[in-house]
């Protein structure tokens, strides 16, 4: 064979591979050192025979070891003859081929349960041929004294084997119970649940549905070549339906469903999460063998499925949420997220994650490892007669995971193989939640339109099928508590409210302090509505709630995947609302409720200046920090380095904010008349949907508020002279001299 010739496979060779000098002698130089044995044991009992006599006598009374070495005889001469003729050889492969052909037949469960009886029987046969020999009677005859040995053997086997197995015993009884538990399984009829169900995420349920194809019929693929995907990983965010698929796939294949407890491998002993993971895959290639397939789901897979190494982090504290304004409820989702991943505090390695040494690389191993041949005729008798054993049945198994936390998961557990494809179940579509309204309204009494759903999906852009649920729920149980039975529309934005905002304190403002917090949020919401076309207004409010005293909250009104520089700029603008208008409305005084305000807006200019390339400068901060890049100059340290490049960065920043800051004071002065305007119906009613906020600010007519009255210049000079007596009062630290404007039309 040359150096880039390969080993032939089995299949390719014409004759048998030929054994060592060892491998063909071995059995014959057992049997003849039992022989011999044999011999030396006659001679030692009865010394008056000569070694021919003894050696004569031996091969009379144990023919038997000259019939096992003849039986050798045979079997190498076999080997031997299928090493140099070929056609002799195929023609073994051929009788073993028809073999196997009639023995597939039947199903793999029937043929697993007929070896099961064949290794009793020929237990049995051997049992009754030694018991034979020790009663000097036939085997069969000899099988019925079995129960009389075994009781007289009794006692004698007691004394041996009782403090072996009185010790033995309380261990494994211990870890018996241990690896008990944790896992529940559902059989086909158990399981009501289908992908009509499973609402939102059509897109993910599509390509599920291709999965579940291949599980049912998987020769339309292995005919090509190909294998069946045996792994799915379904990540997101929470509440947003991975459980449900999951349970789902069980209801449309008709397979049984078994239920990983998360928690179930966590143990307090080396070795049980091991055992676990063993009997839990035995147990599904029995079902897999028994149904044609089954499906085992791991809820929360990052408990079993990271090395115990995980990077934590801290949320964002309350302290963003400021005293004053509701930390940055009136940004735009992705800005929230951008601020609370900046807020993270990267911790230490934190050990102790994962499930316990060993259950991962268990879980590994039993996912993509060997698989042994199964059966006493397989594994023994086609090795006797020198055939390879057949090849394990292909087990159906299919293993779907779900965590919302992807990046704990070992790489080793994600690779092809044992986790085939991997899905993103996240936030709904406007469509998908238009379709999750629906089908929890369906199942309650409700009084909405059609027009009122989708606008509903608008106003909740990144409900998940959970908070959906619990909010209809919430409005469901307004309806009851107020005598109906029939949700409305204005339950539905009550339910929104309480969800989002919590209950609000049942607290009252001194006026001074109303008015103020009614000017802070009045500014932020001009200047949305005005500079903000990538946000509308849901609502604005004054009411205290558990960690603010007021807010604007915006919602987006389409589905957006990009952002841009001039809507972060009016983002930041929208930030900077309250330190510009709280400066102009109080000349020049501003309270410590900005401090979140201008926390958001220096993160969001930071992250334009120095990685977004939405700044006055192209390279990026994070590379030249990597890089040890300094300010011209060069021969200077890491740390000054790192000074400099942070100085240079807060200065660009720091220009850029004053620039916006110049901006925001230039509209809040264009429309002073709109904020007094809307301060003054946020005082009144308190809490304002975004469409009367709209209305205030435009003069017209709303569902709550009626903005009409603040186009009258006489009515506007009251509110500018209730102001500034708030002013006063606010400089002095007393109560406003004038009461709060009522339209007298009103």
């Amino acid at each position: 064979m040359s150096d880039n010739e390969s080993r032939k496979r089995d299949s390719e060779r014409r004759t048998r591979v030929h054994l060592s000098f060892f491998d063909r002698i071995k059995f014959l130089l057992l049997f003849s050192i039992t022989y011999l044995v044999l011999v030396w044991a006659l001679l030692s009992e009865n010394p008056i025979y000569s070694i021919q006599d003894a050696a004569i006598k031996v091969a009379n009374d144990k023919s038997w070891v000259f019939w096992l070495a003849a039986i050798e005889i045979i079997r190498q001469t076999h080997f031997l003859i299928s090493e140099f003729i070929s056609p002799y050889h195929r023609l073994w492969q051929w009788y073993f081929k028809s073999v196997d052909r009639v023995v597939h037949i039947f199903s793999d469960w029937t043929r697993y349960r007929i070896s099961r009886v064949v290794k009793w029987l020929i237990w049995i046969a051997i049992t009754s041929v030694i018991l034979g020999a020790i009663y000097k009677l036939p085997p069969a005859q000899a099988l019925f004294m079995a129960p009389q040995a075994l009781w007289s053997a009794l006692p004698m086997l007691a004394q041996l084997l009782f403090a072996v197995v009185f010790i033995l015993i309380q261990f494994v009884a211990m870890f018996w119970f241990l690896s008990r538990g944790g896992i529940d399984t559902y059989f086909p009829d158990d399981i009501n649940t289908r992908f009509s169900d499973v609402w939102g995420q059509d897109h993910v349920v599509e390509r599920i549905r291709e999965n579940l194809l291949f599980l049912e019929d998987p020769e339309s693929i292995e005919r090509h070549g190909g294998y069946v995907p045996g792994g799915i990983l379904l990540w997101g965010p929470p509440g947003t339906g991975k459980t449900l698929m999951a349970e789902a796939m069980a209801g449309e294949t008709g397979k049984p469903f078994i239920f990983v407890d998360p928690g179930a491998f966590n143990n307090m002993f080396f070795g049980v999460g091991v055992l676990k993971v063993k009997s839990l895959f035995r147990k599904l290639r029995k079902l897999a063998l028994r149904y044609g397939g089954v499906v085992v789901f791991f809820d929360e897979a990052d408990a079993l499925g990271n090395r115990g190494i995980v990077t934590t982090g801290q949320r964002m504290n309350s302290e963003m949420s400021s005293v004053n304004c509701h930390g940055g409820n009136y940004l735009s989702e992705s800005a929230i997220n951008l601020l609370t991943r900046e807020k993270f505090v990267m911790g230490s390695a934190a050990g102790g994650g994962g499930a316990g040494m060993g259950t991962l690389q268990a879980l590994l191993t039993e996912l993509s490892g060997l698989k042994k041949p199964r059966g006493f005729f397989n594994r023994i008798v086609r090795r006797t007669l020198g055939m390879r054993p057949k090849n394990p049945p292909k087990y159906r198994i299919l293993v779907v995971m779900a965590t919302n936390m992807p990046e704990a998961l070992d790489e080793a557990l994600l690779r092809p193989g044992r986790i085939d494809r991997m899905y993103r179940v996240g936030y709904p579509s406007k469509n998908g939640r238009v379709r999750t309204y629906q089908g929890y309204l369906d199942k309650v009494s409700h009084l909405l339109e059609q027009s009122d759903i989708e606008k509903l999906a608008i106003m909740t852009p990144y409900s998940t099928g959970a908070t959906i649920k619990d909010m209809i729920n919430e409005a469901l149980i307004i309806a009851i508590r107020d005598g109906r039975t029939a949700i409305t529309w204005a339950d539905v934005l009550r339910a929104k409210q309480r969800k989002e905002l919590g209950p609000s304190e049942d607290v009252e403002y001194i006026e001074r302090e109303r008015h103020a917090i009614a000017v802070h949020e009045a500014c932020h919401a001009v200047v949305a509505h005005r500079v903000r076309q990538h946000m509308t207004i849901d609502l604005a409010t004054i009411e205290k709630g558990s960690d603010y005293l007021g807010m604007v909250a915006s919602i987006p009104p389409d589905d957006q995947f990009t952002r841009w520089k001039s809507e972060y700029q009016s983002d930041i603008l929208v930030s900077l609302a309250s330190l510009a208008g709280e400066r102009m409305f109080f000349e020049d005084d501003n309270s410590s409720g900005v401090s979140g305000d201008l926390e958001s807006a220096t993160t969001i200019a930071s992250l334009m200046e120095g990685h977004w390339g939405m700044g006055s400068t192209i390279s990026s901060h994070a590379s030249n920090r990597r890089f040890e890049v300094g300010a011209p100059g060069g021969g200077k340290g890491p740390d000054q380095n790192d000074r400099e490049l942070r100085r240079a960065l807060s200065d660009r920043i720091e220009d850029n904010l004053n620039q916006l800051l110049q901006k925001a004071e230039e509209l809040l002065k264009k429309n002073r008349k709109e904020v007094l305007a809307l301060a003054h119906a946020l005082e009144t009613y308190k809490t304002l949907p975004g469409d009367d906020v709209a209305a205030v600010i435009n003069c017209e007519a709303g569902t709550l508020a009626d903005g009409r009255p603040y186009a009258d210049a006489s009515f506007m000079k009251e509110i500018e002279a209730y102001h500034k007596a708030c002013v006063s009062a606010h400089r002095e630290h007393r109560a406003p001299e004038i009461p709060l404007p009522v339209y007298k039309a009103w």
